[in-house]
């Protein structure tokens, strides 16, 4: 049996996990309030815009477009999101797990990474998957110090050109789509080329008047569909690694606070033990005496 200072090491010990955690996840708390609400405002926004593109590409050849270009290539570009840090669950795990599958599952094709996150670069830094072509955007890891709009721009309008430098021929965004705090789902999406956008029975058909014409606005719609698109995916994956880690977080003080009312049970019967025997011992030694 451990002795009673090692015990009140223990409970020492937890108790100090428990207020780390405890304030780890007031911290994500905090911050998924705000998270949330942005890519709660985003998300009708960019159905909307897609709504719109859907009527304004209807009638208009999409193979022509430099962004809806299918080629007979093999070179894949998976853009990856993540985190720069842990303690946040399966969040960053089950993208990492993703990749590694989709890679395994098409051995014939060539893939390379373009990672959001650092734990994502981590993951596979050793390999030689990560992309080092000078064409696409470098650092991207440092997109989460100060996410914004006009940062997003920035790597999407370097992943356009290599596209149409042919850097890739195609690619995919794998992200953590966000449902609420405990839910984090994972989502694999076509980027490039942009898929035809095909009408479906729930589309309303709008009648717009085009100025200047159909073709000039599409040229304009498909790039910033793409900017709206990346940008969405880094709120879904920004607010869903604030909602994961703060659900970890809340488990693990729940955890530690068990801990810690199991280890002062232990202690309280250690010291009972250890009292009893002492008033055993004391007792013993009066008969002696006595005797």
């Amino acid at each position: 049996m451990a002795n009673l200072k090692e015990i009140r090491t223990r409970i020492s010990s937890v108790e100090s996990t428990m207020q780390i955690t405890s304030a780890m996840k007031m911290v994500s708390a905090a911050k998924l309030k705000r998270a949330q609400d942005a890519i709660t405002q985003m998300r009708p926004f960019a159905k909307k815009f897609n709504d719109i593109l859907l009527n304004v590409s209807g009638s208009v050849d999409g193979g022509e477009h430099p962004l809806m270009k299918k080629s007979n290539g093999n070179k894949v570009l998976l853009i990856a999101f993540s985190s720069n840090r842990g303690l946040c669950g399966g969040f960053n795990s089950n993208v990492i797990k993703e990749v590694k599958r989709i890679v395994q599952e098409n051995p014939d094709k060539e893939y390379s990474i373009l990672p959001i996150g650092k734990k994502v670069y981590d993951a596979f830094k050793k390999s030689s998957l990560i992309n080092t072509n000078e064409n696409l955007p470098k650092e991207c890891e440092k997109i989460w110090d100060n996410l914004s709009y006009e940062n997003a721009v920035e790597i999407i309008l370097d992943i356009i050109s290599s596209f149409q430098k042919e850097v890739f021929d195609e690619s995919y965004i794998i992200y953590n789509s966000f449902k609420n705090a405990a839910i984090q789902k994972l989502t694999n999406e076509k980027f490039l080329p942009v898929e035809p956008i095909e009408e479906s029975t729930d589309a309303k058909t709008v009648d717009y008047i085009f100025e200047p014409n159909q073709e000039e606005i599409l040229n304009e719609l498909i790039p910033n569909s793409l900017k709206i698109k990346f940008y969405k995916a880094l709120l879904d994956s920004f607010a869903s690694e604030h909602g994961a880690r703060m659900t970890a977080m809340h488990k693990a003080t729940d955890n530690a606070t068990e801990m810690k009312k199991e280890l002062t049970l232990f202690y309280n019967k250690a010291r009972q033990a250890s009292i009893t025997s002492e008033i055993l011992e004391i007792v013993a030694g009066a008969e002696a005496l006595g005797g």
